[in-house]
């Protein structure tokens, strides 16, 4: 039998005590909860996500999955018997939220790609109207080990698109509109998603009619509407109607004077830059070990082409993001899809595009957690929950460096990437 040394006891409430005799006995770990447990975090350099100066030699203290004080080492006050961690040398950051996805509909398949959104420091991710199944919305109600939150659109709306997926609402008049956010409201949506794009000529595409409608009957169930998008024009009419969220920047052309004055307008407005590939070759090394060898090998061979005609569409993105940045549009992340990593990705894009690097940590932080209603989430500060990544270099000096991931804390509690990576590079069993 293993025993205990004394100086185990010191500090340690009986509770604790009684713990740690049972686990020698019977062998089973000896730890305790996150949401049983107060721990100081320590020595780090801290942004916060909110636009302010970094915090050198920094402390902060959790305390049942929330964070109860923030400020320099030895300035918070922390219970006698907490726990603490050193982080010296390190940076920390609010964990990121991602508000543009499409992700699965069955739970196993949903569970597994939260589960990877958290190894890569994302708290949140937001999947955009190809959501009908019920299970979306009890996993969103769950608080799963190692995995982000979830949210949801629900089911989008559109004008028919034969083809194309029938999951979103196809509607044809204004009435339908309205009653395609009625039975979404009765969901609780955290968003109205709606697609104003003719598919490059495919489709005639939602008037401003029909998305008027839907943006005012949303309004009337205080439900946001984000715009999937791609021209100014139809930019400038959803403006005109009262659009809260463009899930894409304007991709066929440099906004002009009008539309930054429209924008000064509604000071409110965001934008979800959503950046096109930059066409230019890219080094996929940073994923290396967390990926199978096969794939990450693909993926690096893709990564490593030219694509000039996704390079022309960065650059009018660029230009309209660096413009509406300086006019002072909120801008969050999103990046479409279901890859796990790219939010990583589109930061640095969005950096490349004139952005700084604070800016578009506040941008993936605090402005996605308001953007979807998250009052607990965001940033690090009192009150919210303790949802932040452990960096081994400081984002601000290089974007790149939020890759750098030495860990992820979701609601208080470590995510274990070490056994979610084990079990992504296990071999699949033979079929």
């Amino acid at each position: 039998m293993r025993l205990i040394n004394s100086q185990s006891f010191r500090g340690m409430p009986i509770a604790g005590i009684f713990l740690l005799a049972l686990a020698t006995i019977f062998g089973f770990p000896a730890t305790r909860t996150a949401s049983a447990q107060t721990t100081v975090y320590e020595g780090a350099r801290l942004i916060a996500g909110d636009g302010g100066a970094p915090i050198d030699d920094s402390a902060f203290v959790v305390q049942n999955g929330r964070i109860t004080a923030v400020g320099r080492r030895g300035q918070v006050n922390a219970p006698a018997n907490a726990a603490r961690v050193n982080l010296a040398g390190k940076t920390v950051m609010p964990a990121i939220i991602d508000t543009h996805k499409h992700l699965a509909v069955t739970r196993d398949a949903l569970v597994d790609q939260l589960q990877r959104f958290a190894y890569y420091g994302i708290g949140v991710a937001t999947s955009l109207g190809q959501d009908a199944a019920d299970v979306v919305f009890q996993v969103r109600a769950e608080n799963i080990p190692n995995a982000a939150r979830y949210r949801t659109a629900g089911r989008g709306i559109t004008t028919p698109e034969p083809g194309r997926s029938d999951v979103p609402y196809w509607i044809k008049s204004e009435e339908e509109g309205r009653q395609a956010v009625r039975e979404q409201a009765a969901k609780k949506v955290d968003l109205i998603k709606v697609w104003v794009d003719d598919r490059n000529g495919q489709y005639k595409p939602l008037g401003p009619e029909m998305f008027a409608a839907v943006i005012d009957e949303a309004h009337k169930s205080k439900l946001r509407v984000t715009a999937h998008l791609y021209a100014l024009n139809d930019a400038k009419a959803l403006l005109r109607a009262g659009i809260d969220a463009f899930a894409h920047s304007i991709r066929d052309k440099v906004v002009d004077d009008e539309y930054i004055q429209m924008i000064k307008a509604r000071p409110n407005v965001v934008l979800v830059p959503n950046m096109a590939d930059r066409g230019v070759p890219q080094d996929m090394t940073w994923l290396k070990d967390s990926l199978p060898a096969a794939e990450w090998e693909k993926l690096q061979a893709d990564s490593s082409k030219e694509n000039p005609e996704s390079a022309k569409t960065y650059a009018i993105q660029a230009s309209n993001l660096a413009k509406l940045n300086s006019a002072g549009m909120k801008i969050v992340v999103g990046t479409d899809g279901g890859v796990p990593w790219a939010a990583h990705v589109e930061m640095a894009d969005m950096v490349k595009a004139g952005m700084t690097p604070a800016q578009v940590i506040v941008a993936a932080t605090r402005n996605g957690a308001a953007l979807l209603q998250i009052p607990d989430a965001g940033t690090i500060e009192s009150g919210k929950s303790a949802d932040f990544l452990v960096l081994d270099a400081d984002p601000l000096t290089d974007i790149t460096n939020t890759r750098r991931i030495s860990s992820v804390y979701l609601r208080g509690a470590q995510v274990d990437r070490a056994a979610l990576r084990t079990k992504w590079m296990a071999p699949k069993p033979a079929q």
